[in-house]
């Protein structure tokens, strides 16, 4: 189907390079099935393994994730994405990106931080970041949480505030920018230790936030105060039926258009987790295979759900029950150490 320019939906998927990954592909979308049809890609940037679209959907922007990573600027009129300018340097190990108040942020996980570049009027970066709030902490998990790993950063839906998830030291962040586009902090939310929130996701009310939790298979779901900047928990729910064969590791999550299901993604497992939102809390209903190995991410769209699955190199997709939020498998197309997938 078009879109509003007569041009066919687009999908982008990230990969990891240095994994064999393509760099950036983009896909044709069917919306009636579903069904991505890869058009073209560009490996300009190594590891661009989450990607974020300008409102008016010319402009993708994406983060190299590897050591003293960077943030690259794309224009996405062609079936192949091409570079606006160079890549801005951000440190840290970049993993996640957003758009709030005139700027790109990246959560950086290797120096657990979030750095905000400026956005130029055409949608590119300006050449150097404005400013990066350096996160501390730690947490109980010698292997993962001996420092501050920022995980991802997002705007909430009032777009007053930038929410940051770090996994290293089990909380959740809220901050702004000062005048000179320096991230400054408001207000930091504890989780429960040992946690590692690693990803959330807003209700569609704007109300609730739902954190998805990385080094223990659970989902914490908090209270969101968008004219205080305020989290508040409330409960935490388990994504998966007992304990786990492996060691698990929750991913990516989604939330259904009406808020009353919220889907998650689980490492290890290979499973898509279905809950249930029931008042305040979430009631795990079942879980299904993911359709491929190590799902990274988890992306809603127009009725779907997509499954960026990195070790076995491709994204799957499925339709959603509407009574019961149940996922059915209906396709999928190969995107080598694929690791998200956004729309256009």
């Amino acid at each position: 189907m078009a879109d509003g320019t007569g041009r066919q939906r687009r999908a982008y998927i990230g990969s990891f390079t240095s994994a064999g990954g393509r760099g950036i592909l983009t896909a044709a979308v069917d919306d009636d099935s579903g069904a991505l049809t890869v058009l073209g890609g560009t490996d300009a940037v190594p590891n661009p393994s989450y990607l974020a679209l300008a409102p008016a959907g010319d402009v993708l922007y994406a983060v190299s994730e590897r050591p003293e990573g960077a943030l690259a600027a794309f224009e996405v009129t062609g079936d192949a994405p091409r570079l606006t300018g160079p890549p801005v340097p951000v440190g840290g190990t970049p993993t996640h990106l957003g758009l709030y108040d005139g700027h790109v942020l990246t959560a950086d996980y290797g120096t657990g931080g979030v750095t905000a570049v400026p956005l130029r009027a055409d949608g590119g970066l300006a050449p150097t970041a404005s400013g990066t709030l350096r996160h501390t902490g730690s947490g109980p998990d010698p292997e993962h949480q001996q420092a501050p790993h920022a995980h991802q950063v997002v705007a909430d839906p009032s777009g007053r505030w930038a929410v940051s998830v770090d996994l290293g030291t089990d909380s959740v962040r809220v901050c702004t920018l000062d005048a000179t586009g320096r991230p400054v902090p408001h207000r930091e939310t504890p989780l429960r230790p040992g946690t590692g929130p690693r990803h959330l996701a807003f209700s569609p009310d704007g109300r609730h936030v739902h954190v998805l939790n990385e080094l223990t298979p659970t989902l914490t779901t908090c209270r969101w105060d968008a004219t205080g900047g305020v989290l508040e928990p409330v409960a935490e729910t388990d994504v998966l039926p007992g304990a786990p064969k492996d060691r698990a590791y929750p991913s990516g999550i989604a939330v259904s258009p009406d808020g009353r299901f919220v889907w998650t993604a689980t490492r290890g497992e290979d499973v898509l987790s279905v809950l249930e939102r029931q008042g305040e809390r979430l009631r795990l209903r079942a879980t299904v295979p993911c359709g491929g190995a190590w799902p990274r991410a988890l992306t809603a769209h127009n009725g779907f759900l997509y499954v960026a699955n990195e070790r076995s190199g491709d994204v799957t997709w499925f339709t959603t029950d509407p009574r019961t939020g149940l996922p059915t498998a209906r396709g999928s197309v190969a995107a080598p150490a694929a690791s998200c997938v956004v729309f256009g």
